[in-house]
């Protein structure tokens, strides 16, 4: 499942573009994103609010089994990493 501050219109719209399985959520209040550490609070940084890029595996009893949040949301992370970390978590 995906998690992103843009609006679920946004969402639906790029869904329908990029076909994918997994559902994507809108969290464009941002009122979870935070909690989980994905979002910039400072409020004197110039991207005050804005999401990061995180990455969290989350196993069905809901214990995180893995989190990298990139400081820069155009960093994304290396396939491979996010393939054995979930390997690793047995999720």
């Amino acid at each position: 499942m995906g998690v992103s501050a843009d609006h679920q219109a946004t969402l639906e719209a790029w869904k329908k573009a990029n076909p994918i399985k997994h559902t994507l959520l809108s969290d464009f209040r941002r009122q979870m994103l935070p909690s989980w550490g994905a979002m910039v609070t400072d409020e004197k940084s110039p991207i005050y609010r804005y999401a990061k890029r995180a990455y969290f595996i989350v196993d069905r009893n809901g214990v995180v089994k893995y989190v990298k949040v990139q400081d820069n949301p155009l960093d994304l992370l290396n396939p491979e990493e996010i393939l054995a970390a979930l390997k690793a978590s047995g999720a």
